[in-house]
């Protein structure tokens, strides 16, 4: 009785043991069922709730995220191939990184059914997407992938003007000259904002398919801040021709310069900031080769130039080596310049000039004193030059930078 049995029993009875270890199994078995059944402390095995709970745990999302182009996938489309879908569930995120980490902006459509990107992806790029989606019982389904996009054979650009930096007069328009014809006008456009502090209305106005300017409704404000995005790379502006162009410039709106010519009275009036500064006797152009009427924009600025007449269909009539002081008005080759070879009486009194408008100076620019020195001086890119009463007709508006003399509903048609 006091333990000496049991180690008796043990060493001569084996079968007397293996029935003392019996009830031992079943309290075990019986110790394993209780705990699946819950217990005191837990829900019971016929709780449908616990099982649920367990079941959404573990489940796989019935979601389903495809993403296109596929993974791997090279010299994808910039426009239109990248679509992400979700079947069974909605799409809850989506991520598309290029492979400087710059995120491309996108919209989920309402519902959560798709994604697409609101913008054209970049050529010659790498892409890597993540889309997650969500069942209707809140399980996630992810999906991650890469992609590159073409490489283009042919490529266009747009020079612009103003130059990035830049201060300029109230009547600079931007105006990009794209170095291929664009036969998707409505991309190119998209791919180009241009915006201004304070904010003003500002729209894009074509001139033939490969010149694209950009003007508000009047003349910009005094001191107005212009920012000219170009998003061109990626861009087929014609079919097979990719733009390159990824580029940000701004500019700068100085003080507000309008100098109207009187063809008639041979005169111009520089009025700065609505202060008359001065009236300068002028010669405008001769009764046979006038000076046309219209709104013109200052776009180049040379303090000696050569004029040959043989450049803008007056063959043979002059070739001048030293023009001073010349302000080019159109692409034609209407000019604001010094003369010097008319007599001093000739300013103020009668029209002389091949179409231009010439103001009293000396040969070599060197007189600071002159009117057109003076003219040159106080002018920069962008200034408004108004020519009125000559008996020609309006200068057209893609002739230099002289949109202004469409109307607003011209120029927005």
């Amino acid at each position: 009785m006091n333990g000496h049995p049991i180690s008796g029993t043990s060493a001569g009875t084996g079968r007397r043991r293996g029935r003392a270890a019996l009830p031992a199994l079943a309290a075990g078995v019986l110790l394993l069922v209780s705990a699946c059944g819950g217990g005191p402390d837990r829900p019971a095995d016929g709780d449908k709730g616990a099982r649920d709970s367990g079941r959404v745990a573990s489940a796989v999302s019935r979601a389903v995220v495809t993403v296109a182009p596929e993974d791997g996938a090279k010299a994808v489309d910039t426009s239109g191939a990248l679509k992400v879908t979700a079947d069974r569930g909605r799409l809850t995120e989506v991520t598309v990184k290029d492979d400087k980490g710059n995120a491309v902006e996108g919209r989920i459509a309402p519902g959560g059914a798709s994604w697409e990107p609101l913008r054209h992806l970049a050529s010659a790029t790498g892409y890597r997407v993540r889309a997650v989606a969500e069942d209707d019982e809140g399980r996630a389904s992810v999906k991650d992938t890469s992609f590159s996009t073409l490489v283009p054979e042919h490529t266009f650009i747009g020079r612009y003007t103003p130059e990035n930096g830049s201060t300029v007069g109230v009547g600079m328009p931007v105006s990009l000259n794209f170095s291929r014809g664009i036969t998707d006008p409505e991309a190119v456009e998209k791919a180009i904002e241009v915006t201004a502090e304070p904010s003003v209305p500002i729209e894009g106005h074509w001139f033939g398919n490969d010149r694209l300017d950009f003007r508000p409704e009047k003349y910009w404000a005094a001191g107005t801040e212009v920012t000219v995005r170009l998003d061109l790379d990626g861009v087929e502006g014609r079919p097979g021709v990719y733009g390159k162009q990824a580029k940000t410039v701004s500019f700068t709106i100085g003080r507000r310069q309008v100098s109207t010519v009187d063809a008639e009275a041979h005169t111009m009036k520089v009025v700065r900031d609505g202060e008359l500064l001065k009236t300068i006797p002028i010669t405008a152009g001769a009764p046979s080769t006038t000076t046309y009427n219209g709104q013109m924009v200052i776009s180049e600025k040379y303090e000696v130039t050569r004029m040959n007449g043989a450049t803008v269909g007056f063959s043979g009539e002059y070739d001048i080596k030293d023009v001073p002081h010349a302000m080019r008005l159109s692409t034609s080759g209407t000019f604001i310049h010094g003369n010097y070879w008319a007599s001093r009486g000739t300013f103020g009194s009668a029209n002389v000039s091949h179409g231009c408008v010439g103001l009293r100076d000396v040969r070599g620019a060197y007189d600071g004193g002159t009117p057109a020195a003076w003219m040159y001086d106080n002018s920069i890119i962008g200034d408004v030059v108004v020519v009125k009463n000559s008996k020609d007709k309006q200068i057209a508006p893609d002739n230099g930078l002289n949109g202004w003399n469409m109307s607003w509903a011209e120029w927005t048609g």
